[in-house]
């Protein structure tokens, strides 16, 4: 690596430490000279994630609270009706099992808990209401609830809002530009329009996507400045975990070098939110796993995702003890 990609990483880097921001040209630039030197790039990304986040560890936890028998075709989710997978299929489950769910997250040191369901949205009123019924439950057993639950109105919304609801969860997935090649049956614009309504009833709101699903790092880079013009507050990073029976079965996996860069980059554009490794962690970066918070990170989920098992819990809080971290507290 010569001077000036040094020199260019590190204007990068002073511009955000002093509370400034990259756009998008600096991003593109910062990306070509991450993969001429990774850990450059890596431990300026960790300077700016202790300035602005300091070196706690924020942790969540879900519920698949319905699986199955969705309508929409996105061509990574073994839930989608479109294919077929081997994913389990049932209605939403009772509240006692969304209070037993996040009681058992609490224990694995999660501090915030998502109620996800499968599907476009919830039409069933009773649905609604025994949602909002597992929010309070999740509250009183002392996490912070949040909800992933497809395209709600903006009622729907408020009616979680009064029961407690603190965070709607819906991702963008990727770019603007690449989502047309992952879903057809809704748009990037619907889903922009879903966050700006929480956004603007008081929720707050966390939206990432899946890397490595054939995106360039142009596409991540423009997926990040999307979620900026956002303003979301919360931005989880999956990595697909090619599932048997969807069209994206066969896509190679994400290195951990891409990986790491990928978290990097998101960090350097986003200073100061929550940057939160999720799905497909122990897959994409292997042994490098340890290095998210090194990367930027400062969150990440405990547990198993919602089709496929996660890391051992006990092995994820060893691991925050081994490298130093706490657990943030609410």
């Amino acid at each position: 690596m010569d001077k000036t990609q040094r020199s260019l990483i590190d204007l990068a880097a002073d511009k955000v430490l002093g509370g400034g921001r990259i756009d998008i040209s600096e991003a593109f630039a910062l990306s070509a000279y991450g993969a001429a030197d990774l850990n450059y790039l890596v431990n300026t990304a960790d300077r700016v994630k202790k300035r602005h986040r300091g070196s706690s560890v924020d942790i969540c936890s879900i519920v698949n609270a319905k699986s199955g028998a969705c309508g929409e075709d996105c061509r990574f989710c073994a839930q989608s009706s479109h294919y077929s997978t081997d994913a389990p299929v049932y209605p939403l489950i009772d509240v006692d099992e969304i209070e037993e769910a996040a009681k058992g997250a609490k224990q694995n040191g999660a501090r915030r808990f998502c109620i996800v369901t499968s599907g476009r949205g919830i039409d069933d009123p009773a649905d609604l209401r025994n949602i909002a019924r597992g929010i309070e439950r999740v509250r009183a057993a002392g996490l912070s609830p949040c909800a992933t639950l497809g395209t709600l109105t903006s009622d729907q919304l408020g009616y979680l809002k009064d029961a407690g609801l603190h965070r709607y969860h819906h991702n963008i997935e990727t770019s603007r530009e690449f989502f047309p090649n992952i879903c057809t049956s809704h748009t990037f614009d619907e889903r922009t329009t879903l966050l700006r309504h929480a956004c603007s009833i008081g929720l707050s709101a966390c939206s990432g996507g899946i890397l490595g699903m054939g995106e360039t790092v142009r596409d991540r880079i423009s997926m990040a400045f999307s979620l900026k013009e956002l303003d979301v507050d919360s931005i989880p990073l999956n990595f697909l975990m090619p599932i048997a029976g969807t069209p994206m079965s066969n896509v190679t996996p994400i290195s951990p070098q891409e990986a790491l860069q990928a978290i990097a980059l998101f960090r350097l554009i986003l200073p100061d939110r929550e940057i939160r490794v999720c799905g497909g962690r122990g897959t994409a970066l292997g042994d490098h796993h340890s290095r998210i918070f090194e990367a930027g990170a400062d969150g990440f989920m405990i547990g198993n995702y919602l089709t496929r098992t996660g890391l051992d819990p006990e092995s994820d809080l060893r691991m925050l003890k081994d490298l130093g971290l706490t657990i943030r507290p609410l």
